[in-house]
């Protein structure tokens, strides 16, 4: 269990890992409270999601803190866990319908965002935050 809090070894580059996971997951999230319409309350009800009303903001406050930990380093793999839940879903809701619509490779240009966001969240739970983290300050003082 702890080493899913350790801060873990590697080039101070995963960094760079962090903030392009946490950046998109942050504007995303924000973005859903920010145009319900289109990207929140609205969209969840047009793909069929139960409850959008109450699962758009649920999803859009994950993933604005979720976000915000990845970002700083903070509790990282712990943070990767319900964006990676997430990714599962919007990938299951979203992309595999259009799979069985629209064929293969419209699905894979739609997806690529997906699939970015869920290899990157993977890494993070798999690797670690990174010497340049919260986390890693953490582990070197205990």
């Amino acid at each position: 269990m702890m080493r899913l809090f350790h801060a873990g070894q590697g080039p101070r580059a995963i960094a760079l890992i962090r903030l392009l996971v946490g950046a998109v997951f942050l504007s995303e999230g924000l973005q859903k409270f920010m145009f319900p319409a289109a990207l929140g309350v609205g969209r969840f009800a047009k793909i069929g999601l139960p409850a959008p009303e109450l699962l758009a903001p649920l999803v859009g406050s994950v993933e604005v803190a979720c976000g915000a930990l990845v970002i700083l380093g903070l509790l990282t793999r712990l943070a990767a866990v319900p964006l990676l839940v997430v990714m599962i879903v919007a990938i299951t809701t979203t992309k595999v319908p259009l799979l069985h619509s629209q064929g293969f490779w419209a699905m894979a240009h739609e997806a690529r965002a997906d699939w970015c966001m869920s290899l990157g969240a993977l890494f993070l739970l798999l690797v670690g935050p990174g010497p340049w983290s919260i986390d890693a300050r953490f582990a070197r003082r205990s």
